[in-house]
């Protein structure tokens, strides 16, 4: 497949221990991944060789675009025979490359769960005598390399697996503790390089698997684990880093945080949010405002993660809520942060449904609904007063859920 001239890409194979290889492809220029997950840091494909005494072993494959990369990664690597190809998941970005692999090293089995094999078979005419099927916890011998397969179902997708290699600790995690992030460091150096792309990924891609993701760490603490390669981005030598952001991530805890997406028209609703900002942070609430005609919207997911209360407020606009508002309300509804309070604001001319339009767009929220402020018109003296009691009701419910206390 000709590469595009849009993308910037790196080719070189890279030893991460002995008989393991990184052979996947970077590409520092990608913005928007899947045509909907922003990636202002572009991304990598991570795709691995395992070497054992007898066998060779590809860890999944690359995005098609890239299977040139690939290829020469796996020539620079001295690989001229496969005898498996693991596939942990069967999104293109992992399995795209698949058939021309499978040209290329005729003799390679495609080692993957049954649900995984049903997947593939909608997207690629394979001969069913290609595949090796496997079961949770099954294991692989390649001489004194032995791959085990853990089964990782809705992280993201019901099909997903892990491939852990015994003899050297190496959880490949597929996109499990992963990030979009295109960098030349084939290691994190220190996890605050990772930090907001991982929790960007997270937010974007896993924060809707919220309680999956609970039990598989759960799973993956019985694991000596030295090392996480994961799909997308650089590996970790420390994965206790990674597991324990993830570990805070996904329980229950929320921040004294107040996340407001918004959008104004004429003004009236911007004026609102920022008395409203002011407000909230005269009484010791962190507020983080998102103007929703400029937003990337990965940076609101990431701030969903761990904020307490959601406030959306929109101008309305023919009996209902801005675009752009529907749009966010959306996005937090599929996504399911662990928020506890909701609520809206906003102006209005005539008459209007907005909140009503909000509240069924967020059906999946588990989270209790504060009573809106909504005026008509520009904001006037009175209506400064009501917005410093709608801070105040939020603020006792913070205090009352003992969100002031994790402060001190």
């Amino acid at each position: 497949m000709a590469r595009s001239l849009n993308y910037f890409f790196i080719i070189m194979s890279r030893n991460i221990c002995s008989g393991v290889h990184w052979v996947g492809a970077i590409d520092f220029s990608l913005r928007l991944f899947d045509a909907l997950v922003p990636t202002p840091d572009g991304t990598s494909y991570n795709a691995y060789v395992v070497q054992g005494a007898a066998r060779t072993a590809l860890i999944d494959t690359v995005e098609p675009g890239l299977m040139d990369d690939l290829f020469t990664n796996l020539d620079q690597a001295g690989i001229t025979r496969l005898d498996y190809v693991v596939i942990n998941h069967a999104e293109q970005d992992h399995s795209g490359s698949l058939p021309e692999v499978l040209k290329r090293f005729p003799e390679a089995m495609v080692v993957t769960n049954d649900k995984c094999k049903a997947q593939l078979a909608l997207l690629f005419d394979l001969a069913p005598e290609r595949f090796r099927i496997v079961k949770d916890r099954e294991t692989l011998d390649l001489g004194g390399k032995t791959l085990e397969f853990i089964f990782a179902p809705w992280v993201h997708w019901p099909e997903t697996m892990f491939t852990w290699l015994r003899e050297d600790k190496i959880l490949f995690s597929c996109d499990f503790l992963g990030a979009h992030l295109g960098t030349s460091d084939l290691f994190v150096n220190d996890l605050s390089e990772i930090y907001e792309p991982a929790k960007r990924y997270y937010g974007e891609i896993m924060m809707p698997f919220r309680s999956h993701i609970k039990s598989h760490l759960e799973k993956l603490a019985t694991l000596p684990i030295a090392m996480v390669c994961p799909s997308h981005g650089p590996l970790h030598r420390q994965p206790e880093h990674i597991l324990g952001a993830y570990r805070d991530w996904v329980s229950d805890r929320v921040r004294n945080e107040v996340v407001i997406p918004y959008v104004s028209m004429h003004g009236s609703t911007e004026k609102m949010v920022q008395i409203f900002t002011r407000d909230l942070i005269a009484r010791g609430v962190t507020v983080k405002p998102f103007d929703l005609t400029k937003t990337d919207l990965g940076k609101l997911a990431i701030a969903l993660v761990d904020a307490a209360t959601v406030v959306f407020a929109t101008p309305t606009v023919l009996l209902g809520a801005h675009p752009q508002a529907i749009l966010a309300a959306y996005l937090t509804n599929a996504l399911k942060p662990k928020t506890r309070f909701i609520s809206f604001m906003g102006s209005f001319g005539w008459a209007g449904k907005t909140t009503d339009q909000l509240a069924k767009i967020l059906d999946q929220l588990k989270a209790e609904t504060i009573p809106p402020l909504i005026i008509k018109g520009a904001p006037r003296s009175q209506d400064f007063e009501a917005i410093g009691k709608f801070a105040d009701d939020i603020t006792t419910r913070h205090r009352a859920a003992g969100l002031f206390a994790d402060q001190n």
